[in-house]
């Protein structure tokens, strides 16, 4: 599986923490993960460490995006664009392994796909105003 196919597994989960209580995470993200099909034990592991990794710091990456999308804050942002905001910052915040350049661009193609026509463009400004 590509990097690019894991987080948009990734993007998926947490897309889905919107619209389930707290206590229903792990039923979610076991739902989720047994309807994948065929996935290696080493991705399937990373999917679920990742995807609770940036659960845990939901609050903080809402701050973050608060302090940089002037005028958009979280309340007001599409449930897709803001996930997709959060998997970006918690890449370019806490994952070493992710050069935030890739994180940025991996971040507009899920824009294209799955957010509203002008989401990308305020994805990839948000996030440039992120990492400066």
């Amino acid at each position: 599986m590509t990097r690019t196919q894991i987080r948009e597994h990734i993007f998926i989960i947490l897309f889905g923490v919107e619209f389930h209580k707290a206590e229903e995470l792990d039923e979610h993200i076991a739902l989720y993960m047994d309807n994948i099909g065929a996935i290696s034990k080493k991705d399937l592991d990373y999917i679920t460490k990742k995807s609770r990794a940036i659960i845990s710091k939901i609050e903080e990456i809402d701050d973050m995006i608060n302090e940089t999308s002037n005028g958009w804050p979280t309340s007001r942002l599409g449930k897709a664009e803001l996930t997709i905001m959060r998997l970006a910052i918690f890449e370019i915040k806490y994952d070493d392994d992710i050069p935030n350049g890739v994180a940025i661009n991996e971040a507009v193609e899920l824009a294209k796909k799955y957010g509203a026509d002008s989401a990308s463009s305020f994805i990839n400004g948000v996030l440039a105003k992120f990492i400066k």
